[in-house]
């Protein structure tokens, strides 16, 4: 995950959608969201709660709702893009500017102010066992300080790392990610904490 400063130089960044973001980006700012960068990508809150974010991939820019799966989606307009992962949230997928229609991303963004403003919120199951990886917790067997410092760490932070690990398919990959979270889990910071 690259790490960005601004919105500005997010946007700069991604040549591919530069109309697509900043068109998307004049809509959510018109709302009179708070813009930050948080994860590496742009983000809009309203009174301290993530209500939507922006993000560019290779064929498709997506606008993500924290809260999607709140929204009516009338028009059907959202997708979960990590089923069996995420419950709440949602993301509307454009593949060219001809596809954002502001005005009705505007009455989605609307409604979805309203339900932060209603208190409306879907949380995430905190109880769920966190299952580690075999391969991460070989790594964490052969090392009683690393060991410590992951149990050391928050659920959420944990979760982070197993998760970053379990979605790996490749031995190899499983692997790397192993060797460049290790020093984190020593230093006892979250996998995303740079971005937050």
């Amino acid at each position: 995950m690259e790490s960005h400063k601004s919105v500005e130089q997010y946007i700069l960044k991604k040549k591919q959608w530069t109309i697509e973001l900043t068109t998307l980006r004049e809509i959510l700012v018109s709302t009179g969201m708070k813009e930050e960068v948080k994860w590496g990508t742009p983000v809009y809150s309203y009174k301290g709660k993530n209500i939507a974010g922006i993000a560019a991939f290779k064929s498709y820019v997506g606008l993500w709702f924290y809260q999607g799966a709140l929204l009516k989606d009338a028009k059907e307009k959202l997708i979960n893009a990590q089923e069996g992962k995420t419950r709440a949230l949602r993301q509307w997928r454009f593949t060219s500017i001809k596809e954002v229609d502001p005005k009705l991303i505007k009455t989605y963004l609307k409604e979805a102010i309203q339900n932060s403003k209603d208190g409306k919120e879907i949380k995430p199951h905190r109880d769920q066992p966190i299952v580690v990886p075999q391969e991460l917790a070989s790594y964490l067997k052969a090392d009683t300080s690393t060991l410590k410092s992951f149990h050391a760490l928050s659920k959420s932070k944990q979760r982070e790392y197993t998760e970053y690990i379990a979605e790996a398919t490749k031995p190899e990959t499983k692997t790397k990610r192993i060797e460049k979270i290790l020093p984190l889990i020593l230093q006892r910071v979250g996998l995303h904490d740079k971005y937050k």
